[in-house]
């Protein structure tokens, strides 16, 4: 996943991935209708796609240009369009998804359904705009089941000022979910690095700034160069206009510089701790610790040299990299990427590694263009239902699964394959979640095989780093309003000022590029977007304390 993802959930991710929707702006949609609970005296206990299952295509959008699957290509996505007559066809974005989204809106004409992370802006004018149609007015004429299957708290957690729900989120997990499984909760936010590297430049601390940069250089030292290419000492997720998600919100989770003191924001970016490590960041660089490569590199040229093993250490999302991590561990297991204790605040405490919250990773939606809304909606039910669930994750039995030894599992080969090659495993059966666009986390949690190694080791490192913060998702200011424009302009002036403090000649010059970041995001309106949020921040908690 890469939350966007997620997985793209997850962040998935996925990733890292996984809180107040986007949708939270209100839509200036007028309706009599106040709540998305149904209207009608009874909910179906029968699921709506059973009375038809003719064939019918449904166009369907992901907002993410890395997805790389087709529907109908393996054995899963078959049986499922077998079994209700619904086939997909998956679009993705070839280049910026802003912009094909963006383009699509302005045009007016959307495909059936929409898949994007809540959190964008896109969200906001899909719902205000009048280009989505209300979930659960679609249930109330088509679907009652709707209601049966889906999740209350999560239908009022995306419940706009109109009284209508949008969208339904994937990868979503409450704070009960959470206070219950605790101590196994995992996060994508992970520092790797590669094993046999690590292991033989004697397994240094690398929780310092001393003896962070002292790690990377003696990995360039001894390994100048990997498969006859230069080593690579420090990766990171990719820059983009608005900055690098691993420099911003992991390494503050890293550091555990808290989102709140006294019950009021904190503004982690101007926080001591913070600033020391985007210096030590600086020093790497000007000691050409920091390729080129990490500032102009997308996922994919990411994802080539990951599987090349050319990166020494990683602020990065483990799931991301599930496909790469098994190719290397097949072709040797030393050569793997584990994740370590890596940048920490100066007293040494545990990161506090977010994770998915109530918002999600994704919501989906249904356009006004949608060529068969009642097929749509009941396609809808059926994959957040436990069948649907069931389905998406195992596929068909007798051929990815069976019931072997009382339990309902993998068949021995699909597990291996799962297990050391997931682009393979995708293509081939499809399950497990390949098409995660209404992934339910929780709901398939008892039907999760054990993580293996080589993946089992990155996530146990996360388990007791975590901490909840789904009060703090969605409250940054969306859409065109004062408060979303001003925060629009402050994010791309940071996405222009993170890679230059990076590149800066001197501590000196970098306080310089830092204070003039301070001083024009102060003159764009930042104290209004700080009031925004904390109202935001305020609301949620009383959600969530319902």
């Amino acid at each position: 996943m890469n939350k966007k993802s997620f997985s793209k959930l997850l962040s998935l991710t996925l990733v890292t991935m996984i809180s107040m929707s986007v949708l939270a702006g209100c839509s200036k949609t007028s309706t009599d209708d106040k709540s998305s609970t149904p209207t009608t005296n009874t909910v179906s206990t029968e699921p709506g796609w059973k009375k038809n299952t003719s064939p019918i295509t449904f166009d369907w959008y992901l907002n993410f240009s890395w997805f790389p699957n087709k529907w109908g290509v393996d054995s899963t996505s078959k049986y499922i369009t077998k079994k209700t007559g619904v086939n997909l066809n998956l679009i993705v974005p070839a280049g910026n998804e802003n912009e094909k989204l963006n383009t699509m809106i302005a045009s007016g004409k959307l495909p059936d359904f929409l898949t994007l992370g809540w959190y964008e802006d896109a969200v906001k004018k899909l719902t205000e705009g009048g280009l989505v149609k209300p979930l659960n007015k679609l249930a109330d004429q088509y679907d009652t089941y709707f209601f049966k299957v889906s999740d209350k708290q999560k239908l009022s957690w995306y419940k706009q000022e109109d009284g209508n729900t949008y969208g339904y989120p994937n990868a979503s997990s409450s704070p009960a979910s959470y206070e219950k499984n605790k101590a196994n909760v995992t996060s994508n936010q992970t520092f790797l690095v590669r094993k046999d590297i690590y292991e033989a430049i004697g397994k240094p601390d690398m929780r310092t700034p001393e003896g962070f940069l002292a790690a990377l250089k003696l990995a360039k030292e001894k390994f100048p160069t990997v498969n006859n290419q230069p080593l690579i000492p420090l990766a990171m997720t990719d820059f983009n206009e608005n900055g690098n998600t691993s420099l911003e919100g992991y390494l503050q989770n890293f550091l555990a510089i808290p989102q709140e003191k006294d019950g009021k924001l904190y503004d982690r970016v101007t926080d001591p701790e913070y600033i020391t490590w985007l210096k030590t960041f600086r020093k790497a660089n000007e000691q050409g610790l920091l390729a080129k490569d990490v500032f102009i590199d997308k996922r994919a040229q990411m994802e080539e040299k990951i599987n090349q093993g050319r990166y020494f250490a990683m602020i990065y999302q483990r799931t991301d990299l599930a496909a790469q991590e098994a190719a290397l561990y097949a072709k040797d297991k030393n050569q793997i990427y584990i994740a370590v204790d890596g940048p920490a605040n100066s007293k040494k405490d545990a990161p506090q590694l977010s994770v998915v919250g109530i918002a999600g990773w994704t919501v989906t939606m249904i356009s006004k263009d949608c060529k068969n809304p009642e097929r749509a909606i009941e396609f809808l039910s059926y994959l957040i239902s436990e069948e649907g669930q069931r389905d998406i994750h195992f596929g068909e039995k007798g051929v990815s699964w069976d019931t072997i030894d009382g339990k309902d599992q993998f068949k021995p080969e699909v597990q291996k394959l799962l297990n050391t090659d997931r682009s393979a495993f995708d293509k081939q059966y499809g399950a497990d979640n390949t098409f995660w666009m209404l992934m339910d986390t929780d709901m398939k949690l008892p039907w999760q095989a054990p993580t293996v190694e080589p993946l089992k080791q990155m996530e146990d490192w996360t388990k007791g780093k975590t901490l909840p913060t789904s009060a703090f998702d969605g409250i940054e200011p969306k859409g065109d309003s004062d408060e979303g424009v001003i925060a629009t302009k402050i994010a791309q002036l940071w996405g222009k000022t993170l890679p230059a403090l990076l590149q800066a000649k001197s501590d000196a010059a970098f306080d310089t590029l830092f204070k003039d970041f301070t001083d024009k995001r102060k003159t764009f309106g930042f104290d209004q977007v700080v009031k925004f949020k904390q109202a935001e921040l305020d609301k949620n908690k009383k959600k969530l304390a319902q």
